[in-house]
């Protein structure tokens, strides 16, 4: 089968978005029946009526809308491949972020604040397990990967852990679950929602083994999204940063419990080595503390 002419798919492109053969004629240099000719030579090898005439106006088929849909996304990919190599700021693509599926939306919101108080800035946020999600940083596919634990493995170097912050982990509960002054009693006597995120649950099975206290765990939840909603409801007192109940700390319905758990989260962006960095991911992570060590997808 041949190969498709991409210089026929620009000039239909072209027509497409004008709607008038004659013009973009004179615009591309060519006569009339030359550019109609180049189309016919598409549509010939795709083997479809791209356009139906209403007059002296063109009008796409629906096979005509497809091609254009993909015409589009072509060339626009290459002008990003452009504007990539020349660094250019002004048409940079989209950055391209994975977040790991069970990190706290609001942390999310706080890496992304700085992009999004610029109105050229543009991204694509994409949530979903590590293993995967390192698949795609690796692959090139995504720029920068958000996540509470830095890939380990045995290929040194394989991937940058940048830390962006370490926040220390609290109980948090409707203020009427708080009213025992008592951190053991508290834990021994309150339902609990408790994360499976490992450097949380961790600290937390150590806190309990240390007060020798046998804790009623009501969730064992790996979404901090839904660890933020239970504490709403009052179903128990939560264990996690303060980032994820922030609103609700703010307005009142939830209040921290004035323990020092002594159990810390930290919260991390990996990268890749890269030629041509993003240029908004190289502004973000200025600064940021890299973790050393070896890196991989397991």
């Amino acid at each position: 089968m041949d190969n498709l002419n991409y210089h026929h798919l620009r000039y239909f492109r072209e027509v497409a978005h004008e709607g008038n053969l004659t013009r973009n004629a004179e615009r591309v240099n060519l006569s009339q029946s030359a550019l109609s000719t180049q189309i016919k030579q598409l549509e010939s090898r795709l083997g479809h009526d791209l356009f139906r005439r209403s007059g002296r106006a063109l009008h796409l088929t629906e096979v005509g809308q497809i091609v254009l849909d993909y015409a589009d996304r072509i060339f626009s990919t290459g002008e990003d491949l452009i504007a990539t190599l020349q660094r250019s700021k002004q048409s940079a693509p989209p950055l391209r972020i994975g977040a790991q599926s069970t990190l706290s939306r609001n942390f999310q919101l706080n890496f992304l604040r700085p992009l999004l108080k610029n109105q050229e800035a543009a991204f694509t946020l994409r949530s979903g397990g590590s293993s995967g999600l390192l698949d795609s940083l690796k692959s090139l596919s995504l720029d920068v990967v958000l996540t509470t634990t830095p890939p380990e493995g045995a290929v040194l170097g394989e991937y940058k852990a940048h830390r962006l912050a370490e926040q220390p982990v609290f109980l948090h509960g409707c203020p009427s679950r708080l009213q025992t002054k008592d951190l053991p009693t508290l834990l021994a006597n309150e339902p609990l929602i408790v994360p499976t995120e490992s450097s949380i649950r961790t600290g937390f099975d150590s806190l309990v083994a240390r007060l020798e206290i046998v804790p009623h765990i009501v969730a064992d939840v790996d979404d901090m999204a839904m660890v933020r909603l239970l504490a709403r409801e009052n179903v128990g007192l939560a264990i996690a940063p303060s980032v994820v109940l922030a609103d609700e700390i703010k307005s009142g319905l939830v209040q921290s419990a004035p323990y020092d758990l002594q159990i810390f989260e930290a919260f991390y962006a990996v990268t890749v080595e890269r030629a041509f960095p993003h240029p908004a991911l190289t502004n973000r992570l200025k600064g940021q503390h890299q973790v050393d060590g070896p890196f991989n997808a397991d």
